[in-house]
């Protein structure tokens, strides 16, 4: 049974507030020791934090009715404060975790190594593990994909980025674990540097990832396609549609989608639409003998063709959203 909260609501509560208690005992841990990768760690848990607190603002505010302004309504905010979010980790997490470990591989200073540290670590990877396992049981429940790597290319990108953080959260508690224990080993402090740079370049590569995303569905990425050649196929079989000549669509929010498309009619389709019930005939045999009430016949019959294209494509939309309910706006245009 899938959650009444908006997508990616959950996932990024569950790694905020995870994060907001790593974050303060990694500083603890990095007060104790002055360790490179305890403060690299440290840092990144405040990008974390600040980032899922951007996501979160992003959720709340795609939710917002459509107004007169914006008539698509909200859904984009979530993809806009996403890419700031990104931009955040980019320059925040990775710049400054990156500057300090290059810092502390010319410095030398002595690290602290303190079994605390370690317990630290352990309690990070856990938590950590846990939030990014409920973060892809969340997305995979809410995505109609069935391939892991779909469900990661359609997957929200706020909880994509639970996802990505976290396992570079678990990659650089292991990564800062590592590093702390050669150093202790070798007492070369050059180690714990070099892990506080390995983790700034992952988290670097996950911010570009994340910024990339965010681009394409700001730029009004199309729908998946297998749903957009369900829709081509549900207007091709139409009766009354000779062809479709052009189709467009594109994300508003996450699964919900806007189509664009223009179609050749079937005119005389349409004409046995009209004369379903056999009116024509019956018009025929009272106009047949007077030209006068033949002409006025037109007249109607013209009047009539534009409420019956109106209909049927009324019928076609219904159609279309009763097979796929993703698609929230639809426009047919006419050749």
């Amino acid at each position: 049974m899938r959650s009444k909260q908006p997508t990616g609501f959950l996932p990024v509560f569950a790694a905020l507030v995870g994060n907001v208690f790593i974050t303060s005992i990694k500083f603890a841990g990095f007060w104790f020791t002055g360790s490179s990768s305890m403060f690299s760690e440290a840092v990144h848990g405040i990008a974390d934090t600040g980032n899922q607190a951007l996501l979160m603002f992003g959720i709340k505010r795609s939710l917002k009715k459509a107004d007169e302004k914006f008539q698509y309504g909200f859904g984009q905010e979530r993809f806009f404060w996403a890419l700031i979010s990104a931009c955040g980790i980019f320059f925040l997490g990775a710049g400054v975790t990156m500057y300090h470990g290059v810092t502390a591989l010319y410095s030398h200073d002595h690290v602290e190594t303190n079994p605390i540290v370690f317990a630290i670590l352990l309690l990070s990877l856990i938590i950590e593990f846990a939030t990014l396992t409920f973060a892809f049981r969340e997305m995979k429940e809410r995505s109609s994909e069935s391939e892991f790597f779909d469900i990661i290319s359609m997957g929200d990108p706020s909880t994509l980025a639970v996802i990505y953080e976290d396992a570079v959260a678990v990659a650089g508690s292991l990564i800062a674990a590592i590093s702390i224990a050669l150093t202790k080993l070798t007492g070369n402090p050059v180690w714990d540097a070099v892990g506080s740079i390995i983790i700034g370049i992952l988290l670097a590569v996950i911010a570009v990832v994340l910024i990339k995303k965010n681009r394409e569905y700001l730029l009004k990425k199309a729908m998946p396609a297998h749903l957009e050649e369900l829709v081509i196929d549900l207007l091709s079989a139409e009766p009354a549609i000779e062809k479709v000549i052009d189709f467009k669509s594109s994300v508003l929010d996450i699964d919900v989608y806007s189509i664009t498309c223009e179609v050749e009619f079937n005119g005389s389709e349409l004409l046995k639409e009209m004369n379903k019930f056999g009116e024509l005939r019956d018009s025929f045999e009272e106009v047949k003998d007077d030209y006068s009430d033949f002409f006025r016949f037109c007249i109607e019959l013209t009047d009539r063709s534009p409420r019956v294209l109106g209909t049927k494509i009324n019928e076609i939309e219904k159609r279309i959203r009763d097979a796929v309910p993703q698609v929230r706006h639809i426009d047919i245009e006419i050749n």
